[in-house]
């Protein structure tokens, strides 16, 4: 019997003045080089002037047109709940401008494609978000209530089974037993089915967190605390891609390129060094300090050479003090 042939889908990445624009090239730059066989629509979710934001967030003409030679296509959506003062809220609203019905991957922008995305068998149906996270929340206070009444209230706010979401072969009370992602992938069948539930219990939480949150902040967790009741309640968890893909050998997630150069093996510098190396690209890139400095002035090198990556520092925060230290910190 011949093999059933895969569906497309769709790509989202949140795209706007500053950073995020520079990233999104890059982005579009590593996957249309790694991922031929993409054969969905690629977006890059721009967020529309208005009230909630107070300086124009739109992409620069000359970004534009390196993201459309790119053949992304660049969609305007409107911030109805966040901006400019919760920007992660985008990757939430960005949703409703893709098309309804369709399967999507979002992705950060500050990531790369390594390898071929089509490879990764996604399960639409079942979720999951990234698992390449620290224990960042809830941060428990000496006489505050603990992981298991702080995210047990949250699941009983909305009325979802908490035992289930369990992973019980770590401790009672310690961190990796709750269900807590990165939100720096995720996926659905549908974005405005996925959207609509993680913008209602977003704002919910925002807006009238259970008590035992009142210790906790939510700027800029917010997010990543709707992230995984949202999965949750949509059937989805833990582990329903293989380990190892994305934020793996098929994409890295790299947050901001000190600890690119940092902590990545070679295969992702040389990903980002030919995504940043043709002319055309090269000419906007430049005029973003960070990417400047760190890929065309080698001050990327020069980080690499502080870190043995085969005995790096078990904290993040560890590596951006070094880095800071040595004055090669950018962001």
């Amino acid at each position: 019997m011949p093999a059933k042939k895969r569906k497309p889908f769709n790509i989202v990445v949140v795209g706007h003045a500053g950073r995020l624009q520079y990233e999104a090239i890059l982005f579009a730059a590593s996957l249309r080089a790694n991922s031929p066989d993409f054969d969905g629509r690629f977006f890059v979710a721009e967020p529309a002037p208005g009230p909630l934001w107070p300086s124009s967030p739109s992409i620069r003409s000359d970004a534009r047109e390196v993201l459309e030679r790119l053949e992304a296509e660049i969609v305007p959506f409107t911030s109805r709940q966040f901006g400019h003062a919760y920007p992660y809220g985008n990757k939430i609203e960005a949703l409703f401008a893709l098309p309804k019905g369709e399967p999507f991957l979002f992705l950060d922008t500050d990531t790369l494609v390594l390898d071929e995305i089509t490879q990764v068998p996604f399960n639409f149906k079942n979720p999951t978000a990234s698992l390449r996270r620290e224990g960042t929340w809830p941060e428990l206070q000496l006489y505050g209530p603990g992981y298991n009444a702080t995210w047990g209230s949250l699941y009983d706010k909305f009325g979802l089974d908490f035992e289930s979401s369990l992973d019980t072969s770590w401790p009672d009370e310690f961190w990796r037993r709750y269900l807590y992602f990165n939100a720096g992938f995720f996926f659905y069948t549908c974005p405005h089915a996925f959207g609509q539930r993680f913008l209602d219990y977003a704002v919910a939480i925002r807006d009238d967190p259970p008590r035992e949150l009142v210790c906790q902040s939510l700027d800029p967790w917010l997010d990543q605390i709707a992230l995984p009741l949202v999965i949750h309640s949509l059937g989805g968890g833990r582990h329903t891609i293989p380990d190892g893909l994305l934020d793996g050998s098929v994409t890295c997630h790299y947050r901001v390129l000190p600890l690119l150069y940092a902590r990545e093996d070679d295969r992702v510098v040389q990903v980002l060094e030919d995504a940043a190396s043709p002319n055309w690209i090269k000419k906007v890139l430049k005029k973003y300090d960070p990417i400047k400095f760190m890929i065309y002035h080698n001050r990327g090198e020069k980080t690499r050479a502080l870190f043995d990556r085969d005995d790096l520092p078990r904290k993040e925060q560890n590596i951006r003090n070094t880095i800071r230290r040595n004055g090669f910190w950018m962001r």
